[in-house]
């Protein structure tokens, strides 16, 4: 028996995306089955996802991480929509993205990725699931993300795109609707830099061990554990950050003033609050859903099918 399902992920540095669900983009392999928690085994090993994320990679095909990590997310699709019975095969529909500035040097590599693998049996918790990814397409991240608020944004010549991601911070023009791949790029100024500069100063300045939840907590004025004075300091950082963050778009040539600028990404999320108090910025929308990239791959995905 045979079941079609369309699968939209979107493999970040920092977290993997589906439709429904987020988890971070980490896993550890084991030649044992976990003794807690929710696992895989896949080719003969064992895998369980874990908060600590995978190193930055530009091309995330260099090894079977990124593989494995899109089989927990079409695992966990198929689970809520109970496609999840015995002598199924699911066909896997399986729209990607990639960052604007890479996409395409790298769209033609990530769609291969993960074709051609032919059928692939596995199983998370404990039940067996047998697919065949079918069709992968790859979308420019941010311009998916966008197009899931069109109607909001279809009143602008102009529109700029800004993705505050883990590790990079990518930025995309949008001229009438349409994206120009020749106004974006890729910047390795994510939120994690943020993270380590801070966790480095407050570690030399205080002799203290933060986590990057700790730096959330302390940027979202949430309840914390530490001093007035650590708090200082980082929302001091934080302020530093999004200006030079600011003014590096600035010199690149990009007008966050007139048009609308679209934030994108939990990153820019966690910064909202400084972000909206900046004088550098005009018209500005915040995409709350960090899933949006994902569920612009579908959309997108489905229009290009109706366009065949």
């Amino acid at each position: 028996m045979y079941q079609k399902m369309m699968i939209p992920i979107d493999h970040g540095n920092r977290n993997m995306k589906t439709e429904q669900f987020i988890f971070t983009s980490g896993l550890v392999e084991s030649d044992s089955r976990p003794a807690l928690g929710e696992y895989l085994y896949y080719d003969g090993r064992y895998y369980a996802l874990t908060e600590q994320r995978i190193p930055y990679m530009r091309d995330k095909t260099a090894d079977d991480r990124f593989f494995i990590l899109t089989l927990f997310g079409i695992a966990m699709e198929a689970e809520r929509q109970a496609f999840c019975k015995e002598d199924t095969i699911l066909q896997v529909s399986l729209p990607v993205g990639l960052p604007p500035k890479h996409y395409g040097a790298l769209y033609q590599k990530f769609q291969k990725y993960f074709s051609g693998r032919g059928r692939q049996s596995f199983t998370y918790k404990g039940k067996a699931y047998t697919i065949e990814i079918e069709q992968v397409s790859a979308f420019p991240q941010d311009y998916a993300a966008a197009m899931t608020i069109y109607p909001k944004i279809s009143e602008f010549n102009k529109v700029v795109t800004v993705d505050i991601g883990g590790f990079t911070l990518d930025y995309l023009l949008i001229r009438s609707g349409k994206p120009d791949l020749s106004a974006c790029d890729s910047l390795e100024k994510g939120v994690i830099t943020l993270y380590n500069k801070v966790i480095s100063r407050i570690n030399s300045e205080h002799d203290i061990l933060l986590e990057d939840s700790d730096v959330d907590r302390i940027i979202r004025e949430e309840k914390t554990d530490y001093g007035a004075q650590i708090q200082k300091t980082v929302r001091e950082m934080t302020r530093t950050y999004v200006d030079d963050l600011l003014g590096t778009l600035r010199e690149r040539g990009i007008d966050l003033k007139t048009g609308c600028v679209v934030f994108i990404g939990g990153g820019a999320l966690l910064l909202r609050e400084y972000l909206e108090h900046s004088e550098k910025i005009g018209r500005c929308v915040f995409i709350e859903d960090i899933r949006a990239n994902a569920k612009g791959y579908g959309l997108l995905y489905q229009i290009q099918r109706k366009g065949r």
